[in-house]
């Protein structure tokens, strides 16, 4: 299934942004859901308005943990080696955040997937935002999966995450296209700390790829964006357009 544009003429006058947007992500959702182990589950949240969403968020219950017994080789997929890797220091990076959990058992994030709007993109304050929630995250060693398929506006947030983290502005990766996914994990803590992304260039008219989605320090799986996208297009039935 080819990548549509999906900010101009013929599709948006169609299907908008917003509903596709909203069924990619309960199409990831579903897809996860049907081969994560019994410990980890995944759930959409849209926040439609809102600065900031998180598209899908990974959870891992450890009260479910005697129920997994050698799931891993089941679901776990081993990406290449990262094509890029920095060290990254999280010792000085501020980070303001409520977060509230249900403690009976524990549960924890782990990974998120974002799938970046046109609002995420359309100001530098509200691309400060995402950039500085995707930063938290990595600090907390939370995997981060961002997709950017938006053609309206013209702004790399990736750029914009990697300035938050200070790292060397001449290396920072960029999609010729200005659409692209990119994976993203720490390994380490504090000064030992060290960041690792997979970039992964979008073009309009060919197929999405499969992204590394960690969900542990050892623990990864695929992320086919191609298979997502490809169902929510069927399900919306925009596949002739």
């Amino acid at each position: 299934m080819p990548l549509r544009d999906h900010f101009h003429a013929p599709l948006p006058l169609r299907r908008q942004w917003s509903g596709f947007h909203s069924a990619w992500a309960n199409a990831i959702t579903g897809a996860l859901n049907r081969v994560l182990p019994p410990r980890f589950h995944a759930g959409p949240h849209i926040q439609l308005g809102a600065r900031v969403e998180i598209d899908v968020a990974m959870l891992e219950d450890p009260s479910n943990l005697e129920r997994w017994e050698g799931g891993v080789a089941t679901i776990a997929w081993a990406p290449p080696k990262p094509p890029q890797t920095f060290q990254v220091d999280f010792t000085n990076l501020d980070v303001f955040e409520i977060r509230v959990v249900y403690v009976e058992g524990g549960v924890q994030l782990v990974s998120a997937i974002e799938l970046l709007s046109p609002a995420n993109k359309d100001r530098a304050g509200h691309r400060r935002a995402v950039a500085a929630k995707c930063a938290a995250y990595l600090q907390e060693n939370v995997s981060v999966v961002i997709v950017d398929v938006v053609t309206e506006r013209q702004a790399n947030l990736h750029a914009d995450i990697m300035r938050l983290l200070e790292l060397n502005a001449d290396s920072v990766w960029e999609s010729p296209t200005q659409l692209y996914a990119v994976a993203y994990r720490t390994v380490g803590q504090d000064e030992t700390a060290r960041l690792e992304l997979w970039p992964e260039v979008l073009r309009l008219g060919e197929k999405l790829p499969t992204m590394p989605l960690w969900l542990g320090t050892d623990v990864s799986m695929a992320l086919d964006l191609e298979q997502s996208y490809q169902a929510t297009c069927e399900t919306l039935r925009i596949n002739g357009v």
